[in-house]
């Protein structure tokens, strides 16, 4: 259940917030997402908040690897870092509670003015059980992992085993206990539950516990005219999993099972500490509808996120990890993870130049963050310039963001930001901007035939201010306005183009371009983000 509140802006504008439920008290400094007209917001310190964040390798939050982590996030100009708690760590002896990871946590990023993402790694990571506490993993029959169609027993934990679900929740409720008593200033804002949940080499459970659930009624919750209807099932389906859902049923009924589970966990620790949670998830070709067969069953992958919108209310949004090539797939992607229900965020992309471009798209679709995995050397001795080389793309579109986080995350909530990137066919594209449309073609120079043989790593964002004024950003591309709509044919120019940055919520000239700057149809982006002012108006 959710209570809405009007939260006054300091930037003068009024936002129709959504409170928390789950017994905690409503408190403006309280980290929250909030949804108007199907966009969304993240609240931070009672502002729009971007998430400029970076992943930490899995097993590099402890003491001693994490002097070359904060050199990343320095490198990098992040304001988060996304960082794993291990439950094998923090509950080494049953019901014995270690938080010194927590703490050293919280205090090294407020030393370093940066705030945190955690990361649960509890029941499931990429699917396997793998940092459960040894003395949960040494007691196979009381927590089980999910048994094959065959019989065979498969690396993954059970999502209908009572015990390990008790123990979790036991787990995740102390840590979220102790972040309210040691993190009143909220230096963490979120926290993810579980990584990458689901199954690999097996579509479901197919233990007798299982199968006799499968065997058994859909639940109700799902039998809803509005789920059936998403899920592509006939209003009024009855009946068991098989005889609903044909052939997704055990697929359908993994995404429940996990979803249930997580969902009850997620619901104990908000109980104790209402922070946003998100549940990631390791996506399947979002173009040709595959079976689980090829890739991780049960996670909120695109096609079964009704399901856990249902099963797993406590949880916040669904957030897609971006390891998919090509751009039609990405973008395709950000589409299914930007809903009227959903915020959309990426807490994990390949850190490749390739992908830095779709920071861009992810703000055009009024997404609150982007970040990268596995930002630090991980111990493989690489020298700094290697690792600077390698965090380049990102570290220099955050640097150009960070001043000006606080104005894109509102653009982005107002639903005024536009933007393209370069497709693997290194085609032209347009925007449609009212009485204007902006065409983007890419590369550092418009005529040069070998553009077409390099990296589609270009990409323009356009904000749009008034109807003839713009903020307009971007790398390795070229823009051109045009009058259309009531100004169709009619004479247009440049009238004023400014080169500068953002500070304390103001634009700031370094220049005006002109010239050779301008002419030619407009102005040239190079391999740094530039931030234009631009004004077009017509004669």
């Amino acid at each position: 259940m959710k209570t809405t509140q009007t939260i006054a802006l300091g930037i003068g504008i009024v936002l129709l917030a959504i409170g928390k439920s789950f017994g905690q008290s409503t408190d403006v400094a309280m980290p929250k997402l909030i949804e108007k007209d199907g966009r969304h917001a993240f609240m931070v310190d009672g502002q729009p908040f971007l998430m400029l964040g970076g992943q930490a390798h899995n097993s590099s939050a402890w003491p001693g690897m994490m002097p070359q982590l904060w050199t990343a996030v320095e490198t990098m100009h992040l304001n988060t870092l996304e960082v794993p708690l291990y439950w094998e760590q923090i509950e080494a002896q049953p019901g014995k509670f270690d938080f010194s990871i927590v703490d050293m946590l919280l205090s090294q990023a407020r030393e370093h003015k940066v705030h945190l993402v955690l990361l649960w790694f509890g029941t499931w990571k990429n699917g396997s059980n793998h940092y459960m506490p040894e003395w949960m993993k040494t007691d196979a029959a009381k927590y089980p992992n999910i048994t094959g169609k065959t019989g065979t027993p498969k690396d993954s934990p059970s999502p209908h085993s009572k015990a390990t679900l008790e123990a979790d929740i036991k787990a995740f409720t102390a840590i979220m206990g102790h972040l309210k008593k040691a993190d009143p200033q909220h230096t963490v804002i979120m926290v993810q539950v579980e990584n990458e949940a689901g199954s690999w080499d097996t579509m479901r459970d197919y233990s007798a516990a299982a199968q006799k659930l499968f065997e058994g009624p859909v639940p109700a919750e799902l039998l809803k005219t509005n789920v059936l209807k998403a899920l592509n099932v006939p209003a009024g389906s009855q009946g068991n999993w098989q005889k609903v859902f044909g052939d997704r049923a055990d697929e359908y009924f993994q995404a429940w099972s996990i979803a249930r589970f997580i969902g009850q966990v997620a619901a104990a620790g908000k109980a104790e500490y209402s922070l946003p949670l998100y549940v990631n998830a390791a996506l399947r070709d979002p173009l040709t509808n595959p079976m689980a067969t090829s890739y991780e069953s049960g996670g909120p992958t695109d096609n079964v996120i009704p399901i856990w919108k249902v099963a797993a209310p406590a949880i916040d949004l669904l957030a897609p990890d971006i390891y998919l090539d090509g751009s039609e797939r990405v973008l395709k992607v950000l589409d299914l993870y930007d809903r009227p229900d959903n915020a959309l965020f990426v807490p994990e992309a390949g850190l490749i130049a390739e992908n830095a471009k779709y920071i861009y798209p992810v703000l055009a679709h009024g997404g609150i963050g982007f970040s990268p995995f596995g930002i630090d050397d991980n111990g493989q001795g690489s020298t700094p310039e290697a690792i600077s080389d390698r965090l380049a793309p990102y570290a220099q579109e955050f640097a150009m963001a960070a001043p000006m986080m606080r104005e894109l995350a509102k653009w982005s909530f107002e639903g005024k930001i536009k933007a393209v990137v370069e497709h693997e066919d290194h085609a032209e594209q347009t925007l449609d901007l009212g009485e204007w449309q902006a065409t983007v073609s890419f590369g550092t120079r418009h005529d040069n035939a070998a553009e077409a043989k390099k990296p589609p790593v270009g990409k323009a964002m356009v904000v749009q201010l008034d109807k003839n004024k713009f903020v307009v950003v971007g790398t390795q591309s070229h823009i051109t306005f045009k009058p259309v709509g009531n100004n169709t044919g009619k004479a247009w120019q440049y009238i004023k183009v400014e080169e500068g940055s953002y500070k304390d919520g103001a634009f700031v000239p370094l220049r005006i371009l002109n010239g050779d700057e301008t002419d030619f149809g407009g102005p040239r982006f190079g391999v740094t983000p530039t931030v234009l002012q631009i004004t077009v108006g017509v004669r």
